[in-house]
């Protein structure tokens, strides 16, 4: 009878054992970080934040956050890579890959704030409208692209005031289509001025960025600039497509993406040990970490 127990208990330590490692391999890292010149966090879905090191792993479900004068290289096992320039905010909200199944190809991120430099990898090479990068202004379809997406917030006093000309917008719409009713004048004749107005309300002039040392603040909005491949960038506004070479602004979410003539000024300057990968091979595995995070509850 002890030694049916003992059986018993034994069986169920295993058992236990193999569901541990059936959870770590399914919660196993689809990036890691190779390049740090500063603080790297990244915040759960539940709340809880990792200080990140070398070599540590990112997951999917991640907001990834650098501080001030802080970069950091990400490198995902499809051989592509992203890196963050100081206060960057980005969540990496999909990463499926898997080699051997083409149909399962899906990256999604979302940038809060800040700029990325993005490297495409064997996923964007193969599936190029299977990787996605939403952004308060627009979303990217990245494609096979490198290309440098800095996104400036406006500031509060800024929001206020466009939200502001916005609603003035929309009470003049009604009250002009109020006097329509009264008249012979077609309702949607007298609104459609109106309503192109609230798509290009400029922010008042001076509500922008302070400029740091004697770079001048950027306007707010999303920037785009393509290193090598094409990218999509689309909002309520329209669409448009950007080649290598080229830069893009788009200054609301209502306003269509706009190609411009040369640099705005973007600054993405990481220090000089970091270097995206050379070009990707098949047979890559998924990155794997040994490093132990700080995790803060």
């Amino acid at each position: 009878m002890s030694q049916l127990k003992k059986c018993t208990v034994i069986k169920s330590v295993l058992l236990l054992a193999a569901l541990c490692t059936a959870t770590v391999v399914q919660a196993a890292g689809v990036g890691t970080v190779t390049h740090l010149s500063g603080p790297l966090l990244a915040k759960k879905a539940n709340g809880s934040v990792r200080v990140l090191g070398m070599k540590s792993a990112v997951e999917p479900g991640d907001t990834l956050s650098t501080q001030n004068k802080s970069y950091a290289q990400i490198k995902f096992s499809d051989g592509s890579a992203l890196i963050l320039q100081p206060d960057t905010v980005l969540t990496i909200d999909k990463f499926s890959y898997d080699a051997a199944k083409p149909s399962a190809d899906n990256i999604a991120y979302t940038l809060v704030q800040g700029g990325v430099r993005a490297n495409a990898g064997l996923l964007g090479k193969r599936s190029k409208d299977s990787v996605q990068m939403v952004t308060p202004m627009a979303n990217i379809s990245m494609q096979a692209a490198s290309v440098v997406v800095q996104y400036v917030k406006p500031d509060e006093e800024a929001v206020a005031a466009a939200r502001e000309a916005y609603l003035l917008a929309s009470t003049a719409v009604l009250d002009v289509a109020m006097q329509a009713t009264r008249s012979d004048m077609p309702a949607p004749a007298a609104i459609q001025p109106l309503m192109l107005a609230q798509i290009n309300i400029p922010l008042p002039t001076g509500l922008t960025p302070k400029a740091t040392g004697s770079t001048p603040p950027l306007p707010p909005g999303l920037y785009v600039q393509v290193i090598d491949g094409l990218i999509n960038v689309t909002n309520k506004g329209g669409a448009q497509t950007f080649a290598p070479g080229q830069f893009g602004f788009t200054p609301t979410p209502i306003q269509a993406p706009v190609i411009v003539p040369k640099n705005p000024a973007l600054q993405f300057t990481p220090p000089p040990a970091f270097s995206l990968p050379p070009p990707v091979t098949t047979g890559q595995n998924a990155p794997k970490s040994n490093a132990v995070d700080c995790e803060v509850r």
